[in-house]
């Protein structure tokens, strides 16, 4: 084995015994090791790595255990011949024969990536003033608590119960805490046979736009609104309605009549997170008997309200079941772990966790036991208070910063959500204004996206505040003030 073939990184978070073992398997799996050759001594290979001799003896016995080594009594460490067994050889590739390939470009039925996305740089947190939506501040996550209820849910009881396949099931004691704990909160009362978890609130969209929307559909979105929720719909559909938003939300009026399904994010509206009235929620719900249509909720962002009491959900409100409604955990645990629920009448229900298997089978089972002992230990209780109060300190120097560096431009008003949205002086171009705040560090969010014309305005962006520290709010929108001013 030669000596270049081994190296350890400084910049890796895992241990040296980590590494030595990720790097010897590597290296076998790969054939740079043949089988059934020997490895240097332990304290040869110690000697080459610059690390403890027990370090290496820790690794090579593990790989022991694992079955990649072998141990030969005062001969050394050897690779198991049976390692790779079962393996076929590598080749090389035969050169494609592209004349008689399928021709693709004929076969696809559908091209989701022409549809228009919000884009987000994967590298957003190298930006020094990063005002990106949706995304983790790390230093507001809850590593010991979470860590805590991660390692119950590996342990050997716990796993027993979620290695096993559960074909469409859900974790019973997270279905008992979305039921007893997180809906209650919203107001919303809901049996167990009414919730299913889903893998973020995006699926619950999918699942619900494949059970119930046909070419033949027609479904309103607010405008502006979750481009998302607008695509999924799209895929099934090209019968869309786009409905205005105001400063009391969704504006209920005669654009509703013709729609079978509506999206609505009433709690904080995305994106202008403006909070729908209570009094059109009402008008809302009535005009759904009335015109016999059905509402979709996004429950999105609700925990962060930061002027008076929380609304509560329009579902809370709902007395004819006319309200899908759609949660997610994502918002304040962490967006990475892509978990969500949906509650519908049990009809709904059933056919939904029926496509979900056909899809899925069921949301990872370890995640949803990490998830429902986090929520039973209160956890996340302590998780939404905590962000309440860093996001309402960075909420207000966002609005003072806004108020003194850019006082010309409007803002709809907010009473939580984690972003500002925010309109231009009319002859800005977000787009440009973007391209040249990446230049600076800034990172910000046009917001043409948002809007369902052709031709939408192109002088709205979205500054988001959940990531960034409260220090760098100011001089970021500081820097960004001197450079709309320089492009007008």
């Amino acid at each position: 084995m030669r000596d270049q073939l081994l190296h350890l990184s400084p910049d890796s978070n895992a241990s040296l015994q980590a590494q030595i073992r990720e790097l010897l398997v590597s290296a076998i799996l790969d054939g740079h090791i043949p089988s059934g050759s020997a490895l240097p001594s332990c304290r040869k290979l110690a000697v080459q790595l610059g690390v403890a001799r027990n370090t290496v003896v820790l690794a090579y016995q593990q790989l022991v255990d694992e079955g990649y080594l072998i141990s030969r009594e005062r001969s050394g460490y050897y690779v198991d011949k049976d390692i790779l067994a079962g393996r076929v050889a590598h080749t090389p590739r035969a050169q494609m024969h592209t004349a008689t390939a399928p021709d693709w470009s004929a076969r696809l039925k559908m091209r989701p990536s022409s549809q228009r996305n919000i884009v987000k740089p994967h590298d957003w947190q190298q930006y020094t003033y990063a005002f990106i939506y949706g995304q983790l501040d790390p230093v507001l996550f809850p590593i010991a608590d979470w860590r805590e209820c991660a390692r119950e849910a590996l342990s050997v009881v716990a796993i027993r119960d979620w290695a096993r396949d559960r074909i469409d099931i859900d974790d019973s004691l997270l279905i008992e805490q979305i039921h007893t704990r997180l809906l209650p909160r919203r107001g919303v009362w809901a049996s167990p046979d009414e919730i299913l978890i889903t893998v973020g609130a995006q699926h619950a969209l999918y699942l619900l736009a494949t059970l119930l929307v046909t070419s033949g559909s027609t479904v309103g979105i607010e405008d502006p609104g979750y481009p998302d929720a607008r695509n999924i719909f799209a895929v099934k559909t090209s019968r869309m309605v786009g409905l205005p938003v105001d400063e009391a939300g969704l504006i209920v009026n005669k654009n509703l009549d013709q729609c079978d399904y509506i999206y609505v994010t009433p709690s904080h509206q995305s994106p202008t997170t403006v909070t729908q009235s209570l009094q059109r929620r009402q008008l809302l719900l009535r005009h759904a008997v009335d015109r016999d249509f059905v509402v979709i909720e996004d429950d999105y962002e609700c925990e962060t309200n930061f002027v008076g009491d929380p609304t509560p959900a329009l579902k809370s409100l709902d007395e004819n079941n006319r309200v899908i409604y759609v949660g997610s955990v994502s918002k304040t645990l962490a967006p990475g772990l892509r978990l969500g629920y949906m509650v519908a009448p049990p009809e709904l229900i059933r056919e939904a966790r029926a496509l979900r298997r056909l899809m899925l089978r069921h949301p990872p089972a370890n995640n949803q036991r990490a998830v429902a002992l986090f929520l039973a230990r209160g956890h996340h209780d302590s998780l939404v208070r905590r962000l309440s109060h860093a996001y309402r300190d960075r909420w207000q120097v966002m609005g003072g910063a806004l108020a003194r560096y850019l006082p010309d431009s409007t803002r709809v008003p907010t009473f939580g959500g984690t972003s500002y949205w925010v309109r231009g002086p009319a002859e800005l171009n977000a787009d440009h204004l973007q391209q040249q705040a990446l230049a600076h560090g800034i990172l910000i969010e046009p917001g043409q996206v948002h809007f369902m014309s052709d031709n939408p305005p192109v002088n709205y962006f979205r500054l988001g505040f959940s990531s960034i520290p409260a220090d760098r709010i100011e001089p970021g929108i500081r820097k960004l003030s001197n450079l709309i001013h320089q492009l007008i």
